[in-house]
């Protein structure tokens, strides 16, 4: 904890960096915030920031959704200054919805990637996770994997385990199929691949790893976190199902490994949007960066940052440089497409 408290005031400089102002200039005060993220992959990070600038920060935590809804209901009346999220496809309702506020800050669109945040400055990237195929090592040959595409030949039939359709992480998925190639090309697919399924869409990520581990299919499409959680876990079990499983980056020699984000938005209500911003700052610098990938085994949103000791042993990758508002903006496309195609 002494190391992360010297580790903060480098982050608290970097954040300064960005443009957002120092800690010097900040003055006691009282910060709303609203996160889709668990409490305890967060709060420590915003402890520091609170013991390091004065400011209290009260933190409701919830499904993105609901939280989302919330936001709504509220409306200008919210006394969220802030809504921490998962995936682009929520942070790009939250914009529709009117519920953001534009951060203009030419430091921070230069640390964070144009492709990791809005078009319009609404919302930034603070971690990136990359939707993977995960596979039975001793029954699939790596040689025998390539693309998601790929996923919907013949040779897959009833081996393929995913969950449902009203996961917003496969929504994302599908949306950026549409927006790279079509409407007709990824309604073909969706029919092929719903084909090849082993089983009615059910439970989570780690649930199709441990239907893999089991012998229930012999790939699944996953977020790779959840494997670096399950291999890091204390539970046998969870461990035991993640060894027997091997990783695989799609779309190598294509448009890369689909990714997207978790990231953060200030909302039109807030009364303190500018100390609001300067947590997003902070929230980006290089310690926190760290410390969270660490925590969570996602990937930085900066390319300056090293990854854990766990998303190293996976090797390099290619990620899709899709900038993610077209996850959002082709949601509801892909939702119709799912469903179309029989994805339950």
């Amino acid at each position: 904890m002494k190391i992360f408290a010297i580790s903060l005031t480098i982050a608290l400089a970097t954040t300064s960096a960005f443009g957002m102002g120092s800690p010097d200039t900040l003055t006691s005060s009282e910060l709303n915030i609203y996160s889709a993220r668990k409490e305890a992959l967060i709060k420590p990070l915003l402890d520091r920031f609170s013991e390091a600038t004065g400011t209290q920060i009260n933190l409701v935590t919830g499904k993105g959704d609901a939280l989302l809804t919330r936001l709504q209901s509220e409306g200008i009346n919210s006394p969220a200054d802030l809504l921490l999220t998962v995936d682009a496809g929520r942070l790009y309702r939250a914009q529709q919805a009117g519920i953001l506020q534009p951060m203009m800050s030419k430091r921070l669109n230069a640390a964070i990637p144009q492709h990791l945040r809005s078009i319009d400055d609404q919302w930034f990237g603070l971690s990136v996770r990359a939707r993977v195929i995960v596979y039975a090592k001793d029954r699939v040959g790596v040689e025998q994997l390539s693309t998601y595409e790929a996923l919907a030949e013949p040779r897959w039939r009833g081996k393929i385990c995913v969950r449902s359709s009203s996961n917003i992480y496969n929504q994302s998925l599908v949306a950026s199929m549409l927006a790279t190639e079509g409407m007709q090309y990824t309604e073909a697919w969706l029919e092929r691949l719903v084909a090849n399924f082993a089983r009615t869409p059910a439970g989570g990520d780690r649930d199709q790893i441990k239907a893999v581990a089991a012998g229930l299919c012999d790939v699944a499409i996953v977020n790779s976190y959840y494997l670096g959680g399950m291999l890091r876990s204390s539970d046998p079990a969870q461990l035991d199902a993640a060894s027997s499983v091997g990783l695989f980056w799609p779309n190598q020699d294509g448009r890369g490994t689909h990714i997207n984000i978790s990231g953060a938005g200030v909302t039109r209500s807030s009364q303190n949007p500018e100390l609001a911003a300067q947590l997003i700052a902070f929230l980006a610098s290089d310690e926190s960066q760290r410390w969270y990938a660490e925590m969570n085994n996602e990937f930085p949103v900066r390319a300056d940052i090293e990854v854990s000791d766990t998303l190293r042993t996976w090797g390099g990758f290619d990620a899709d440089q899709l900038n993610v508002t077209e996850l959002g903006r082709n949601n509801a496309n892909a939702i119709m497409a799912m469903d179309r195609a029989g994805w339950k």
